[in-house]
């Protein structure tokens, strides 16, 4: 009985095990491969809903995830280009610099938006292949998670068809959910907005909203009052609903343009975790949508 006993503890951790450790740059990456995987991932989000994904810092804790890591799933287009080669680098985890089948950029899934003409760092944080934002089109989701899916089976193949199943699950929901948010946007169609920085622009073509002003003067840098005035009289030209924002971002921009054009400035989630009920994916979109027709009916 003694010996059966100690067999059953030593094997709790082997049941317990994660098959796959997977680190996401993003908090929408780790939602997603957490629908993916259930049990059998374990996932770390290197970042949260209140930082820049642009500006994080390579810290030990960070090298540490990324040495046990077997799958890296990032947004790639250069958003963590300050901080992930570091991170691979020190962590000197083989099986998961680029290239390699542990390395998941999510940007190769998509079509980007808003490649530029022209490379030149002194027009700020601009993105050679194009903005690397692209989760907030529930569609680049969907797309996302077909290859994430086959990629965490090709890693595990003992959990691929548990990885497909539970991916065929979702996307019958993320479906009918994307089909249920369309039908609800169609009375903001062609609604025009002012952004603080460029984070919405797959939320904006998929819901046809028009972008009328920018508020950054370059891509991450901080407007002046200056900037923010000029703005101001742009928008008594084409007038705006509403000032968006990411809620890692700074809202006195946003709240200084709102309050001189007589509009609201709303603090979109961006991100899972972005608010109380954008816990998961569904939700995240739940209330951006509710945000906006907010906006969009007042």
């Amino acid at each position: 009985m003694k010996r059966l006993l100690l067999l059953f503890i030593l094997c709790l951790p082997c049941g317990a095990e994660a098959a796959l450790n997977v680190f996401a740059c993003e908090p929408e990456w780790a939602a997603l491969a957490g629908e993916i995987g259930g049990d059998a991932v374990r996932v770390y989000s290197a970042t949260t809903a209140r930082q820049d994904p642009h500006r994080i810092e390579a810290r030990p804790s960070l090298i540490a995830q990324m040495r046990r890591a077997d799958l890296v799933v990032c947004s790639g287009a250069g958003l963590e280009d300050g901080w992930l080669p570091v991170l691979l680098r020190e962590a000197g985890n083989a099986g998961v610099q680029r290239g390699r089948p542990g390395h998941f950029e999510v940007a190769r899934y998509v079509t980007l938006l808003e490649k530029p003409a022209v490379l030149d760092r002194a027009e700020g944080d601009v993105h050679a292949d194009g903005n690397p934002h692209v989760h907030t089109d529930p569609r680049n989701i969907a797309r996302v998670g077909a290859a994430l899916a086959a990629r965490m089976g090709e890693l595990d193949p003992a959990t691929a068809s548990r990885y497909q199943a539970r991916w065929q699950d979702f996307s019958t929901r993320w479906n009918a959910a994307i089909a249920r948010w369309s039908q609800r946007a169609v009375p903001m169609k062609d609604m025009s907005v002012a952004v603080q920085h460029k984070s919405f622009s797959y939320l904006i073509a998929w819901l046809g909203l028009r972008e009328v002003a920018t508020l950054e003067p370059k891509p991450g840098v901080e407007p002046s009052l200056t900037h923010l005035a000029r703005v101001a009289a742009q928008l008594q030209a084409t007038p705006a609903r509403a000032v968006l924002r990411a809620t890692y971002q700074s809202p006195r921009p946003a709240d200084w343009l709102a309050a001189r054009a007589g509009i609201p400035a709303l603090a979109l989630p961006y991100t899972v975790g972005g608010s109380a009920r954008a816990a998961d994916l569904f939700g995240l979109f739940d209330e951006t949508l509710d945000l906006l027709l907010q906006a969009a009916t007042r």
